[in-house]
């Protein structure tokens, strides 16, 4: 799979007890050859840093946001790219990297 900048990509996130996996959303913000930096979306708004207001556009099935977390793993985990950030969601997550990250 071809990742690119910006794309929501589905992917199997392991359970804290590790046992047991399911399929999340996940924002891709960089690459490394085959690794992937990605942030997490969620559906539970008040566990996340920011709602996204184009999520329909993005291709997810519900109101979701951006969690503060940044993440990095093999693309080859990626299971389907199901959409990408509007122009609006893009500007707010560089923003909050750039603030996250302190750069």
């Amino acid at each position: 799979m071809n990742c690119s900048r910006n794309d929501i990509v589905l992917l199997p996130i392991p359970f804290t007890n590790l046992k047991s996996r399911k399929v999340r959303p996940a924002v891709v913000i960089g690459r490394n050859g085959a690794d992937l930096f990605l942030v997490p979306v969620s559906s539970v708004l008040p566990n996340t840093d920011f709602s996204l207001t184009e999520w329909r556009a993005a291709g997810l099935n519900v109101a979701s946001g951006i969690k503060a977390q940044i993440a990095t793993v093999e693309e080859a985990l990626v299971v389907k790219i199901v959409g990408a950030l509007a122009t609006v969601d893009r500007q707010t997550l560089d923003e909050r990297l750039r603030n996250w990250l302190q750069l």
